[in-house]
């Protein structure tokens, strides 16, 4: 099958350590024909041009803090005709983009959206998800090893992760792309919600594999406590006056201002937050909510035609798949090796696994190498027991089985 050029934005803004780690992921991608842009502020786009490969991106500067703003100038830059999004602080398989891309060759698919895992490499943060007017999202049961596609229905919309979705770049552009009244939070899921009106079908791809890090911003620190809800106020109220019925929307606000408070008095109680610092945040969200209600909505903005210029990057990755393994006393020359196969394009993954049955962590490294380290005993799959005699040979084949279809080329 042929593939159909596909435009990566990429927004950053206050990160550029995590930019870089992104950006080396993506220069890792199987798919070979896509181009990289990367909208962000100063300290992002100096860190891009810092890269080997930089040449080889789009770069645009943005300074202002809107996620969906930064989004809009990278479709209006994209010569793509698909265009996906990920996150600076989110870093993909090397079969992300290829997972995404083979969904759309199903011409009623206008959008398509992948898995995502959390930070510890191993759990899922997000999987299939629908959505209410009121932007609840609530589970979907799809058949996880195939993709699904998914019509809208009354009320009720496909979700879609911010960073891991793509979007036929035709219906972006007729929709606006992202709405710029959602300067962060609801962004997507206002465009999720925008995509059903029109009746466009969506793609489940849980093959496409996104790891998302939760980096630390000016709304939370790097340990996930609050800091500030203001904008998830203010954006919630917007998503229901566009999208809710009057009389559903003070259930929803109820709703919100539940969640929001239980995840404060959690985040309390595990001595994350000081009293004051909660009570701060739970007035920040009131503020949000207030703003919301009364905001002066801009009108949508104006996706520019598809520019000539569609920079293909040259993906890093030439060479074959390659699996290490190692003990704790071999794990320093194992990455060694590790890093010296990553420089001549080999996708490599690296197991660190000791004689005990400590859970495992997974994590990609600036070097450009994937590694696992755990105990060979020990869980990967958190839904499996705490303890499992097994070899190390045994146990490395299971964990390269668990990832296969992500990590390596079919």
């Amino acid at each position: 099958m042929d593939q159909p050029p596909i435009s990566v934005v990429v927004v950053s803004r206050g990160r550029p350590a995590s930019l870089s780690l992104c950006l080396t992921g993506l220069a890792r991608l199987y798919y070979r024909n896509h181009e990289v842009i990367v909208v962000a502020d100063a300290a992002g786009l100096s860190a891009a041009r810092a890269l080997p490969f930089a040449r080889h991106l789009k770069l645009i500067p943005y300074e202002v803090a809107n996620i969906s703003g930064a989004r809009n100038l990278g479709i209006s830059a994209s010569a793509g005709e698909i265009v996906a999004f990920i996150d600076d602080d989110a870093v993909p398989e090397p079969t992300w983009l290829t997972h995404l891309a083979e969904a759309f060759s199903d011409s009623k698919v206008g959008a398509a959206g992948g898995f995502v895992i959390g930070r510890n490499g191993i759990s899922w943060q997000w999987k299939a998800r629908a959505l209410n007017t009121g932007g609840q999202a609530s589970a979907l049961n799809v058949d996880e090893s195939v993709t699904t596609v998914l019509h809208p229905s009354a009320g009720r919309a496909v979700k879609t992760e911010g960073t891991n979705m793509a979007v036929r770049r035709w219906v972006l552009k007729k929709l606006g792309g992202f709405d710029e009244n959602f300067r962060f939070y609801m962004d997507e899921t206002d465009l999720n919600m925008r995509l059903a009106q029109l009746g466009i079908a969506t793609a489940i791809v849980p093959s496409a594999i996104v790891h998302h890090a939760y980096a630390p911003s000016a709304r939370r620190r790097q340990d996930r406590a609050v800091l500030d809800l203001s904008d998830i106020g203010r954006s919630s109220a917007l998503f229901w006056r566009k999208h809710a019925l009057h009389q559903d929307r003070g259930r929803f606000r109820t709703d919100l201002e539940t969640e929001q408070r239980k995840r404060v008095l959690r985040q309390m109680t595990a001595g994350l937050l000081e009293p004051g610092a909660a009570r701060a945040a739970l007035k920040s969200l009131q503020t949000g909510l207030t703003e919301g209600a009364v905001a002066l909505q801009v009108p949508p903005t104006h996706i520019a035609r598809r520019p000539d210029d569609f920079l293909r990057f040259p993906s890093l990755a030439t060479g074959k798949a390659i699996t290490l393994c190692s003990g704790r006393l071999g794990r320093r020359k194992m990455m060694q090796q590790a890093r010296d196969l990553a420089a001549q394009g080999h996708t490599v993954s690296a197991y660190s696994l000791t004689k005990t049955a400590v859970f495992h962590t997974v994590k990609f490294l600036p070097d450009g190498y994937w590694l696992q380290t755990g105990g060979q005993f020990g869980r990967s799959n958190r839904g499996t027991a705490l303890f499992r005699l097994i070899s190390r040979k045994s146990r490395l084949r299971q964990e390269r089985n668990r990832v296969r279809k992500w990590r390596e080329i079919a």
